[in-house]
């Protein structure tokens, strides 16, 4: 009996097998039940939101959430690492105080209401297409200009090639903005 309850111990095994301790000889039986925390789950690849690297990330999910997010050892540019800010983009989409829905405050309004989102984007589509209208000029002394200064985009750091090229296309062609840059360039 005596002898059963120093086996339980992992270093009197350890001992006893001459293993270097990294292996099942150093595991409780607690340890040894452990399971990773992405066991189970679905995994998509993403890129980390936070600056203009670019770095990979694996999004492991289950059952409609977030398990845990890790960086993508297939990535060319980070090569699965992450810096602490990437480290805590699973924060980012899981904390309690994240913002889950649209906050308006009215013109000389004191309070907060709270929008569905297919609204509030419809508001900022309409808001955007009569101040493309109010502010569009057609021609500039003479000459045809075609544009609308009236507002101005700052696109983000972590926008793809792709990304910025279509967002250039809508706002230069369909909308005449010439006031458009980006967080990478600043």
């Amino acid at each position: 009996m005596l002898a059963e309850l120093l086996l339980k111990w992992p270093l009197i095994r350890q001992l006893k097998t001459g293993a270097d301790g990294t292996g099942v000889e150093s595991m409780s039986d607690a340890t040894h039940a452990l399971r990773p925390k992405n066991e189970g789950a679905e995994v998509t690849r993403s890129i980390c939101p936070y600056c203009g690297v670019g770095c990979g990330q694996l999004v492991y999910h289950a059952e409609g959430k977030v398990v845990s997010i890790e960086g993508d050892p297939e990535s060319p540019i980070s090569r699965g690492h992450l810096c602490p800010k990437g480290s805590a983009s699973y924060q980012l989409v899981t904390h309690d105080g994240r913002a889950t829905k649209v906050k308006y405050r009215a013109p000389r309004s004191r309070t907060w209401t709270e929008l569905p989102l297919d609204q509030a984007m419809r508001m900022v589509a309409r808001r955007m297409w009569e101040t493309r209208n109010r502010t569009f000029t057609e021609t500039l002394d003479g000459k045809s200009v075609m544009q609308c200064t009236g507002m101005a985009h700052l696109g983000g750091a972590t926008l793809d090639n792709e990304e910025n090229y279509l967002i250039k296309k809508l706002f230069t062609a369909g909308l005449g903005m010439v006031c458009i840059s980006n967080q990478a360039r600043i």
